[in-house]
């Protein structure tokens, strides 16, 4: 039996085979098992909800399947059968491979989750930010201080503020051969890091739909609050505004701050965020959200306008995930965009991309084009 007609019996199931059964290896059996369990509802014997039968299961993909297989069989199984136990008990969790978009289900389930399973929970969402931050932490770290870099020259920088490798370039012609040193007559630095240059705000909206938005934010925020160069506010909301800038230091209990779901009022939150601001021209403000106001829409876009008039830099972000932008609100994307506000989505690896051009104050929206996101306007 060709390999190419084994792979179709696995992709279509039993109920693909005609009068002439399809023979299958032992491991080609054990991959038929788990996938008929999730994918064919109508089976009497199923994948079901007992949680034996789901622990089972869990253990079995990761035994036959690659770990982005895994992560898609398991978000399938949450969506087609229902299996929210999955992350209320704490032993199928710790069976469970983790990533964003579980990070963001189980953020949704937190206030239902019983205590038994909460601890569970936050192992498994420290996790996924030990790995997204040890992923983003240096492109982040490593474009805000380029971008810094170049709007301040430090001549005669402390210690602690040199730059060595600028240093060294600037005085090889200073190479002492005798001593085998370079004698660096002329010191570089970066600019007074004890000094924040740049105010960056985070504006997040928790509603139900932007749950992997919430987990990048989240740890985006962290790393920048890292920076002495930079002072950072988070702040989320839905009808509520909340303040989570004093949990920074710890993006997991940020995310647990966090409360998926519920209404949008934008305006409210762009009123709390206006009392943040104490120097609009070094200030960039980031709103996240899909832009579906259940406020004032009117004076949402007046305050946002009299916001950008001021000097801040205000962009909008309708996602911050790697699936593009989810449903938005169209009317408002391009209204927003009407006043000269980039509205568009953007993906986790060019963020310290676009950090460093607003930054720089180059035009983001020549940014857009060249990186070939699709502006709203």
């Amino acid at each position: 039996m060709s390999e190419k007609i084994t792979k179709w019996r696995l992709i279509l199931g039993k109920k693909a085979e005609d009068k002439d059964t399809i023979p299958l290896e032992e491991m080609q059996e054990g991959m038929d098992k788990v996938l008929e369990a999730l994918y064919d509802s109508e089976r009497k014997k199923g994948l079901g909800k007992s949680s034996p039968n789901v622990n089972r299961w869990l253990g079995d993909i990761r035994k036959y399947f690659p770990t982005p297989v895994v992560q898609l069989m398991q978000k399938d199984a949450l969506q087609r059968l229902g299996l929210e136990q999955m992350l209320l008990e704490p032993e199928l969790l710790e069976s469970i491979e983790p990533d964003v978009e579980l990070v963001g289900t189980i953020l949704s389930l937190n206030k239902i989750m019983p205590e038994k399973t909460k601890h569970t929970a936050r192992i498994v969402v420290q996790r996924v930010v030990k790995e997204l931050e040890k992923k983003l932490r240096n492109p982040l770290r490593e474009a805000i201080q380029g971008a810094l870099n170049k709007m301040v020259r430090n001549r005669r920088p402390r210690h602690n503020e040199i730059d060595w490798h600028k240093t060294i370039r600037a005085n090889l012609h200073n190479y002492q051969k005798d001593l085998g040193t370079i004698i660096p007559e002329h010191l570089r630095g970066y600019g007074k890091k004890g000094n924040a240059l740049k105010h960056i705000i985070l504006l997040v909206d928790q509603s139900g739909s932007m749950a992997t938005s919430v987990v990048y934010s989240g740890i985006f925020s962290a790393i920048l609050a890292s920076l002495r160069s930079v002072k950072t506010n988070i702040v989320v909301f839905d009808t509520n505004v909340v303040d989570l800038t004093e949990t920074l230091p710890d993006p997991v209990e940020l995310l647990f701050g966090t409360q998926l779901g519920g209404g949008t009022d934008i305006n409210k939150a762009l009123t709390y965020t206006e009392t943040l601001i104490t120097n609009p021209s070094d200030t960039i403000l980031v709103l996240i959200s899909d832009l579906y106001e259940g406020g004032n829409q009117s004076e949402l876009l007046r305050r946002a306008a009299a916001i950008q008039q001021k000097g801040t830099q205000l962009i909008a972000l309708l996602a911050l995930n790697d699936k593009g932008a989810p449903i938005y609100n169209e009317e408002v994307a391009q209204q927003m965009g009407s006043l000269d506000i980039p509205v568009f989505a953007c993906t986790p690896d060019k963020f310290p991309d676009l950090m460093a051009t607003a930054i720089k104050k180059e035009n983001i929206h020549e940014w857009i084009a060249r990186e070939g996101f699709v502006e709203k306007s």
